[in-house]
């Protein structure tokens, strides 16, 4: 893999890092910004608002944009609203400055996730999402947990500076891994090499009627609907540990590390059987997911079931999860532009539709309990849909991109 794919995995976790590391700093925020709790929370809502409208706006406001051009606007922006952020004693300039970080988030994403396919072979677009979605496992196995104890130790905007730091050596490795006006072309089987960037690509509205096409909308539902089932089991998952398993606070970080190392380990196995057997993936993992939701609410009281199944779970979801985001990307290949967005979109809007779908239980009988049998509905409901089409959605090798 290019060096410059593990440098854009690094803006990832800096990205990642800050979209979750609020459920740990809202408290502080309040207090420090003279608001409520509730108030702050509006935080996270405004980020996951800016990425599901940014993704699909934003790259295709940036779409003709030189590749290096659009990825270091975004990084830079990126930091530069996290500066404000940790500058700034009025809740509504940090408010905004989460929507203009959302949104840059939004589009380096979609940007990265067509360029990381243009870096490699077009068999390998598995193994390159892979990488860059590493980033954002590390940030769930260390950036978060790392993100609070540094907020506890120094303040909540040092947490925000270090966001705004870790982006600069991404931006130094989009300047020195990203040659200016140059996109990534390549033989079928053979090694990348540079070619100029074509200026005869198809038109918007043509990568826009991809989105007509029935193949793409259900690879991007199911990967909406399994990234749902994650968050609404991983968003909740710190009253489940204290009340239902009936663990001390401390035990909250090792349950969240271990579904990130999880994630971390899926994701890797996943990426190299996604490109080219995404079908047995897609196979073993629904139903596993299927059964392991349960089987997590059932045993939650049991401490030791309770963290094995959480490292499973985030395995088996973060493997089916990237596999399906695989297949937009070939499924969009018509779009090189939008492709990254469309995936994107499906990826944030199941992180936003998840947690909220799962709130609702949790004044049901079912109680801490009801976000885990939300998260098993939601993968029920994906498999339904995906039983009738599976032949459809495993196609075995990638779909070339259109030169």
């Amino acid at each position: 893999m290019p060096l410059a794919l593990y440098l854009l995995a690094l803006a990832v976790f800096a990205m990642g890092t800050s979209e979750f590391m609020l459920a740990g700093l809202v408290p502080d925020i309040a207090s420090d910004l003279d608001v409520s709790v509730g108030t702050a929370g509006a935080l996270t809502s405004a980020y996951a608002i800016g990425m599901i409208v940014g993704a699909p706006l934003v790259a295709a406001f940036a779409r003709n944009w030189p590749t290096r051009t659009s990825l270091l606007s975004f990084i830079l922006a990126f930091a530069a609203a996290h500066a404000v952020g940790a500058l700034t004693p009025d809740f509504p300039v940090l408010f905004a400055t989460r929507v203009v970080a959302a949104l840059a988030n939004a589009g380096f994403l979609a940007v990265t996730l067509t360029t990381a396919a243009t870096l490699v072979s077009p068999d390998r677009k598995g193994r390159a999402l892979a990488v860059l979605l590493s980033g954002t496992t590390t940030a769930t196995v260390a950036g978060v947990p790392g993100g609070a104890v540094f907020g506890t130790l120094f303040g909540w905007r040092a947490t925000f500076w270090t966001v705004a730091a870790l982006c600069l050596p991404a931006a130094l490795g989009v300047l020195k891994g990203i040659s200016a006006g140059l996109v990534q072309e390549h033989a079928a089987d053979g090694p990348a090499s540079h070619t100029e960037l074509a200026t005869d690509g198809p038109a918007l509205r043509t990568e826009l009627a991809q989105l007509a096409r029935p193949r793409l909308i259900l690879v991007m539902l199911l990967g909406a609907l399994v990234n749902a089932a994650t968050f609404a089991g991983f968003t909740f998952l710190a009253p489940v540990v204290t009340d239902a398993a009936g663990l001390g606070e401390l035990w909250v970080p090792v349950a969240l590390v271990l579904f990130g190392v999880g994630a971390f380990t899926g994701v890797t196995v996943a990426g190299r059987l996604s490109d080219r057997h995404p079908g047995p993936v897609i196979a073993v993992a629904g139903p596993l997911l299927l059964i392991g939701w349960p089987a997590l609410a059932l045993l939650a009281a049991e401490p030791v079931a309770l963290l094995t199944l959480v490292f499973v779970q985030g395995a088996l979801s973060f493997a089916l999860g990237s596999t399906l985001i695989t297949r937009v990307l070939y499924e969009a290949a018509g779009a090189p532009t939008m492709a990254g967005s469309y995936a994107t979109t499906a990826l944030n809007m199941g992180a936003a539709v998840g947690p909220l779908l799962a709130a609702t239980t949790l004044g049901t009988a079912a109680g801490t309990l009801g976000p885990l049998w939300s998260s098993g509905l939601l993968i029920a409901a994906a498999l339904l849909i995906a039983l009738p089409l599976r032949t459809t959605i495993s196609t075995g090798r990638g779909i070339e991109v259109p030169r």
